[in-house]
């Protein structure tokens, strides 16, 4: 059980309770994190609104997204997110093994050179943001148009905050994740 109580869509606000209606149908099974996060309605209505209209965008694909996500996650030990992006990670052709051995990017068999990049950036911004050097961002301009790499690194650093968010208020992980939210 969380740390502070579940609340409901019907408390809220009608901006927020859309949003979170909408959110817990549409974008996988996190309802648990949606429920407390509505103790503070604006972070429904900005956070998981923002997270809903980068996933209607399409800026980026949807394998690198769920290959930063995962690589953020397990990087910080957030069990949470990382059974809940998981499954998402294996509808987009990783195994569950090689899900498990994501971190060892670098001789990675099911990972290819963007894969690896998205990986090996998403453990840059994550360990050591201002460390980064020009080379990466050479080599992501290759992949990327500036607004993805825009994009990819904000939701590298939404994910840090989601995981740090999720493992100090203790949510528990609902039901394993759909595929079908995949």
């Amino acid at each position: 059980m969380a740390r502070v109580r579940d609340i409901g869509a019907e408390e809220l606000p009608a901006e927020a309770r859309a949003i979170y209606e909408r959110f817990t149908a549409q974008y996988g099974p996190f309802r648990n994190q949606v429920a407390v996060f509505a103790h503070y309605p604006p972070a429904v209505t900005h956070l998981m609104g923002l997270l809903l209209e980068m996933r209607a965008s399409g800026g980026l694909k949807r394998r690198h997204l769920e290959l930063a996500l995962v690589a953020v996650s397990k990087l910080n030990e957030c069990h949470y997110c990382v059974a809940h992006h998981r499954p998402m990670l294996m509808v987009e052709g990783l195994s569950a093994a090689g899900v498990d051995r994501l971190l060892d990017y670098e001789g990675h068999p099911e990972l290819d050179e963007t894969d690896r990049l998205v990986v090996e950036y998403a453990v840059a911004v994550t360990r050591n943001a201002n460390r980064i050097r020009d080379e990466m961002f050479e080599r992501l301009r290759r992949h990327f148009d500036e607004s993805q790499i825009v994009q990819l690194t904000l939701r590298i650093a939404l994910c840090g905050f989601f995981n740090r968010f999720n493992d100090a208020l203790q949510i528990e992980e609902e039901a394993p994740a759909s595929l079908e939210h995949a």
